[in-house]
């Protein structure tokens, strides 16, 4: 049995909903903000599965991931098949000049990990993560040079 968690977290960049969508849908390029996302590869012959690498203090997860729902400007929303259990939306509001990110992502911890580890702790740690990505993002989105590079 599995335990899900979930984080929401949220920046404003300041560049024009064209340029914030662009960058999120071209899945492969989010190593270039997502810190522990090692790699991405959209399937060329179902582009509605990807391949997920993430690497994180020795930890190596991978999956299949399917997009479930697709608004231009609006949302892109996922939900994993196979490996590791995780789902969510990325939400996008026009400001005109600006343009408002939020991200929502839940995953499932085993119930085995979930005993052994504080999942407030858990918690915190992936939340602060999440926002340093977003964090990463706006300064990508905004110079167009990556942080991580």
């Amino acid at each position: 049995m599995a335990n899900w968690l979930e984080h929401t977290v949220q920046v404003e960049v300041d560049a024009p909903i064209d340029v914030v969508w662009g960058m999120w849908a071209d899945l492969e390029q989010m190593p270039r903000w997502m810190k522990w996302i090692d790699s991405v590869k959209v399937l060329e012959d179902n582009p509605e599965l990807s391949l997920w690498k993430l690497d994180t203090g020795g930890f190596n997860f991978s999956w299949r991931s399917r997009i479930l729902k697709v608004v231009e400007h609006q949302i892109i929303q996922w939900e994993s098949v196979d490996g590791l259990p995780n789902r969510g939306a990325i939400r996008f509001y026009d400001r005109q000049n600006s343009s408002i990110v939020k991200l929502t992502v839940g995953y499932a911890i085993p119930g085995i990990i979930g005993r052994l580890m504080d999942n407030l702790f858990l918690g915190r740690v992936v939340e602060s993560t999440l926002q340093e990505n977003l964090q990463r993002f706006k300064e990508y989105a905004q110079t167009g040079v990556s942080p991580l590079e």
